[in-house]
């Protein structure tokens, strides 16, 4: 019988090195073919309210699935979180349900982890300062997973909310406050960009060279949270390139000013996974990654969880 698992049965079964290294395999899969899905598709509810679809096939291993996932802003006044969703697990064999199973967490900790996956391949080996700008729930999974692949001797962070920022630091004592994003981003190796924000958050003049930037929020045509002229500087490597090329705003809004083509995407991340030499080509070259989240990372995170779940016999059976 198919099994319910909530957020608490996710959050046992996936521990973050593990998730590492199942969306680094994913994002190999999915740049070498291996997987079906489409872009995700979005229904706009309100304004700053979307509704969206997003089914996978992972063809080996086999895996099938979807996330239903809604972001409403105007949750945070209602005690909710902004990022909500429910994934459903299918056998790829057959089309039975399998699964279902919250997806709140399974967002948070997948974006985090496949971040840790562009550090580890796009970083600088020796990069041991991390900028955090946002205090939300994208900054704390982040913490949890960069220091995973890089060993890192300050971390700063800078929120637009000061008490928020305050809880932030008290919370994780291994993290200093910055009264500015210049002060947070100077001399940073590795910046993880976790805002809600709509126009940019930085400058390009305040990354240094050699720095590598990621970039998780801005998931719609017309918002952006990095300078233009940054990416236009940078190696920009992103998740999807149909998916860059349809909502991302940090690049499309670009392209349509003139800082660049569409051929300015180097690669995909999955492609630098499969092959190195195709991201960072020297020391003191800018690498931004560009995230928006693919279906395959949610459905190869949901299939993750749901073998654990059957071999360690958590979760509800659904009549």
């Amino acid at each position: 019988m198919p099994l319910w698992l909530n957020e608490n049965n996710v959050r046992a079964l996936l521990p973050m090195r593990d998730l590492i290294d199942t969306m680094e395999r994913t994002l190999a899969a999915f740049s070498a073919g291996a997987v079906a899905q489409p872009v995700r598709s979005v229904i706009e509810v309100a304004e700053h309210a979307f509704y969206g679809s997003m089914p996978a096939l992972i063809r080996t291993p086999g895996a099938m699935g979807a996330k239903l996932v809604t972001v409403f802003g105007s949750n945070t006044s209602k005690g909710l979180p902004t990022h909500l969703a429910t994934i459903v697990l299918l056998d790829p064999e057959t089309g039975a349900l399998l699964a279902v199973m919250d997806g709140r967490y399974i967002t948070e900790a997948r974006t985090a982890a496949v971040s840790a996956v562009s550090a580890r391949v796009l970083a600088r080996p020796e990069a041991s300062v991390l900028a955090i700008i946002g205090s939300g729930v994208q900054a704390h999974s982040h913490l949890e997973a960069l220091p995973m692949v890089r060993e890192f001797r300050e971390i700063r962070c800078w929120s637009p909310t000061r008490e928020r920022l305050n809880e932030f630091v008290k919370h994780n004592p291994q993290v200093s406050a910055a009264e500015t994003v210049p002060q947070a981003v100077e001399g940073a190796d590795v910046v993880a960009l976790v805002t809600a924000s709509t126009t940019p958050v930085i400058r390009d003049e305040w990354i240094k060279p050699g720095a590598h930037v990621i970039g998780v929020g801005a998931c719609r045509p017309t918002q952006r949270e990095i300078d233009p002229a940054l990416i236009a500087r940078s190696r920009l490597i992103v998740d999807s390139r149909a998916a860059a090329l349809k909502e991302s705003g940090d690049v499309l809004l670009a392209i349509e000013e003139g800082y660049f083509d569409e051929s300015h995407i180097v690669a995909e991340l999955g492609q630098v996974v499969a092959e190195p030499a195709g991201g960072r080509v020297t020391a003191d070259q800018v690498t931004v990654f560009k995230s928006l989240g693919l279906a395959c990372e949610d459905v190869a995170a949901a299939d993750l969880v749901y073998r654990r779940a059957c071999e360690s016999g958590k979760g509800a059976q659904l009549a």
